[in-house]
């Protein structure tokens, strides 16, 4: 069976580069020159820039925008209305003040959630940060600094606040090995980092 892209009749799908079975809902936007993998779910009022990246079975939930400068490698989740940015010091390029800089792309700092991550709804990520595989950040967290592999983030600005499994169950806060009392999953805290075990 031959999968192929569904579009919203609503919705503006001007990119060459997004994979089967993807599904684009009502009123969102992916612009040419965006990627965007196989599988995925770009939820309603979503705006996809070009120079965006998003990999194979990512679900981005309703008002979204990702930037340029933005990576989504695959399994992302992004909850609604969270929030990417791309420029640390951001003006107006149409100002005379400020057109010089924006002729190149020295302003754009990129931002890279890895595989399996999730992005809360509300949250702010301001950009030159990676939020690492399987990280979780919460809802309405302000991020502004990277996120380790498998940490659960909240608050304003965001901290640790434990570690969370692959499959999304919390593991627990302390500095410790683990079992997912979900999956089953055991984890070591080797270095300073939670880590999966191989067996």
């Amino acid at each position: 069976m031959i999968e192929t892209v569904w579009c919203h009749p609503s919705a503006i799908n001007e990119s060459d580069e997004v994979g089967d079975g993807t599904r684009i809902w009502a009123f969102s936007h992916v612009m040419s020159g965006a990627k965007v993998g196989t599988a995925c779910n770009i939820g309603e009022h979503v705006f996809v820039e070009s120079g965006a990246v998003i990999g194979n079975r990512v679900t981005i939930k309703n008002g979204v925008q990702i930037w340029e400068g933005v990576t989504l490698e695959n399994d992302v989740f992004v909850g609604p209305n969270a929030v990417f940015t791309n420029d640390l010091r951001p003006r107006s390029p149409r100002s005379t003040s400020a057109e010089a800089r924006y002729r190149t792309k020295s302003w754009l700092y990129p931002t890279i959630v890895r595989q399996g991550a999730s992005i809360g709804a509300n949250a702010t990520l301001r950009c030159a940060i990676e939020v690492g595989p399987y990280a979780m950040v919460g809802a309405g967290a302000v991020v502004t600094h990277s996120v380790p592999p498998f940490v659960i983030v909240t608050g304003v600005p965001a901290a640790p606040a434990g570690y969370v499994c692959c499959c999304g169950e919390a593991l627990g806060k302390k500095r410790a090995d683990y079992q997912c009392r979900c999956c089953g999953r055991r984890y070591v805290y080797v270095d300073g980092i939670v880590r999966p075990t191989t067996d």
